[in-house]
Parts: C-alpha cells; sequence; structure tokens
C-alpha cells in the first residue's frame, strides 16, 4: 500500500505554498474558487487525506458537526431519518469532518442540548431535521451563534439556511392528477401537521381541489406519524366512508405499503378499483416500481438530501452566507400503472 502524501508534498505538486493549500482545503474565504477547486482535484487524484489534529490547529474548529434528535421519538427506528443520516454521514466521511449524535428526552432538553452544544466548543455547527412550523430552535441557535442548516423550513423573520424540497408543489401535482382522472373522493394520508413538510402537503393538496373548482371532503384528511400500521388502520377508516373513496395519496412509500395491505385485505384492486399515490424518499428497502401494479410517486431521495445539507453546513463554516443558503428542490412525479379513472361501481357519479 503506498505511503499517504503528506501536505508538504501536495503543496509541492500544485506550486503552491503550504498555507495556501492548507485554507483552500479548509475553506477560508480569502482563497479564491479556482484555487480551491484546484487544490481539492489534486487532494482526490494523489489520495490526500488531511491530518484531523493539524487542521483543528489551524482553522481553530471543532472538526465536527452535530445532529440532536429526541430518543423517545425512536428516530434511529425511521427509516427516513436512518437515510438521511445516511446522506450526511457520507459526506461527512468524504470530507474528514466527524460527526456528533446527541439525544435529549422532551423538546425543553433538546433546547438545552443545543444551548450546552453552543458552549462545549465540541462541535462547529449543527444540522436541524424535522422542523416544527413554527420551531424554537432557529431563533434560539441565531441567538446563540451557532452555525446551522436546517433540513425543512419553519415559520420566522429571520433569514436562516436551508435545503427543502417543493412538498407544496408535490402534493398538488399528486392531487390535480387523480382530479384529472375523473377522481373527487380523495383520501389524504398525511404526517403530523405541527410539521411544516406535512402543512406544505395538506396545502398543495387543497390548493389542487380549489383550482380544480371542488372541495375536499375533510374526513377523508387525515394525520399522523408515517407508518405502515398508521397507512393500514387509516385507510381501513376511510373505507368506511359514503361514498367510498376512489383515490388515495400517502405521504410515504411505508405509509403506502399499509395502504396497499388494507386495500387487498377488503379485496380491492389497484387501480381498478382504488387509485394510489405515493411520496418516494428513495428508501432502500421499497422500490415503487417493483410493487404489483408499479405505484405513481413524486419522488426526492432524502439521501441525497442530507449529502446537500452536509454541504451547505461545511459551506456555512467555509464562510458563506446564511441567505446565499437557502434551496428548494423541485419534486418530479413519476407516473406509472397506480392511477385510472374511478369505476362506475365506486358510488361517484361522473
Amino acid at each position: 500500500m503506498a505511503a499517504q502524501i503528506r501536505l508538504k508534498e501536495l503543496a509541492e505538486a500544485l506550486g503552491l505554498s503550504r498555507a495556501t493549500v492548507s485554507r483552500a482545503l479548509n475553506g477560508f474565504p480569502e482563497v479564491n474558487k479556482e484555487t480551491k477547486a484546484r487544490v481539492a482535484e489534486a487532494a482526490e487524484r494523489l489520495g490526500y487525506r488531511p491530518n484531523p489534529v493539524a487542521r483543528r490547529l489551524a482553522t481553530g474548529r471543532a472538526g465536527a458537526i452535530g445532529v440532536v434528535f429526541p430518543p423517545k421519538a425512536n428516530l434511529l427506528l425511521d427509516p427516513h431519518f436512518m437515510e438521511f443520516l445516511v446522506g450526511v454521514v457520507s459526506h461527512c466521511t468524504e470530507k474528514g469532518v466527524m460527526l456528533a449524535l446527541s439525544g435529549a428526552e422532551t423538546t425543553g432538553d433538546d433546547l438545552q442540548t443545543y444551548r450546552n452544544l453552543a458552549a462545549s466548543g465540541q462541535i462547529d455547527g449543527v444540522i436541524l431535521s424535522g422542523p416544527l412550523v413554527e420551531d424554537p430552535r432557529v431563533p434560539l441557535l441565531i441567538d446563540l451563534g451557532l452555525p446551522f442548516v436546517l433540513h425543512g423550513r419553519t415559520r420566522t423573520e429571520t433569514p436562516y439556511p436551508f435545503m427543502d424540497i417543493d412538498n407544496r408543489g408535490a402534493f398538488y401535482a399528486q392531487a390535480a392528477h387523480v382530479i384529472a382522472h375523473g377522481h373527487q373522493r380523495v383520501v389524504l394520508l398525511n404526517g403530523l401537521t405541527d410539521y411544516t413538510f406535512a402543512q406544505h402537503r395538506l396545502d398543495g393538496y387543497r390548493q389542487a381541489f380549489a383550482d380544480a373548482g371542488l372541495t375536499p371532503d375533510p374526513r377523508l384528511i387525515f394525520s399522523a406519524s408515517m407508518s405502515e400500521e398508521n397507512g393500514y388502520r387509516q385507510t381501513r377508516e376511510a373505507l368506511t366512508e359514503t361514498p367510498r373513496p376512489t383515490a388515495f395519496l400517502c405521504s410515504s412509500m411505508v405509509e403506502a405499503l399499509g395502504c396497499l395491505r388494507a386495500l387487498r385485505d377488503c379485496s380491492l384492486r389497484v387501480p381498478e378499483d382504488i387509485s394510489v399515490v405515493a411520496h418516494d424518499d428513495g428508501l432502500p428497502a421499497v422500490d415503487p416500481a417493483g410493487l404489483n401494479p408499479p405505484l405513481t410517486t413524486s419522488s426526492s431521495s432524502i439521501r441525497a438530501a442530507g449529502v446537500r445539507v452536509a454541504e451547505h453546513l461545511l459551506a456555512l463554516l467555509g464562510g458563506a452566507t446564511p441567505q446565499g443558503i437557502q434551496e428548494v428542490w423541485p419534486v418530479p412525479l413519476v407516473h406509472r400503472a397506480s392511477v385510472a379513472a374511478p369505476g362506475s361501481d365506486q358510488g361517484f357519479s361522473r
């Protein structure tokens, strides 16, 4: 195995001073973008890996970022959170940055954990996920001066750095798609609307109905944590309504699996009897194209989002402004075979 290249050798290969190479690798703003790109390319090509102790001495940083989660929420059992975390970890590993996980029992302890982290000096910044519509963490971190990037958005007048997907647009497209096929009795299996993503999805669903001159039945709108069991239970409950619903929109593939199981147990076929659309976060265990029938989905990789949020936080630590880190990804609707016009036996008058 070849010996690892040292900073001195990397600098000599580039014809630059060690100080310039060190500053470029550590994201100092006084080094121009072209030089940073040139140094990064050479470091990758030659296999240079920075010494973490030397990096901390050079930058005055801890060389670590944090993620705080409440253990009672069982986030380590949540496939969406774990897939997001895989993306964060992969980018941090690539860049030689450590990831520190911290836990808190309650919302109050959650805020105190951020205060403790800010005071400890053991991390340079934090990644926030699962933002509430009104999220107290954002004003707290701004007040503490602890750099952060939010995965999602929250309601505040102060500019803050975030990366989000267009949840409103995704569920507008889902609802508009089934409405265009003739559906009016459309169930929304949503996440908890205390969270911004779920509120945005509800907004998109309602707007699609409004634009079509329709009013959704509030009895067909469900809000709960996104689990297979909740998807199953809510689907069975929705099917007791009269007239029976003709289409289901699911906020996750996990919920969709519960929905599909409930439809099978009720001897209902997709799409002949019921149309189904779901949001696909790119979970490796669930492939919507491999289901029978293949499932129509709005699609956006939550692992890629984890990578991007980590990229943004490291850029922020390198001198980027919070206003320059505000990104919303469009969410395409992938058309497959799970949507059709409602049948004449579904209690729907065309």
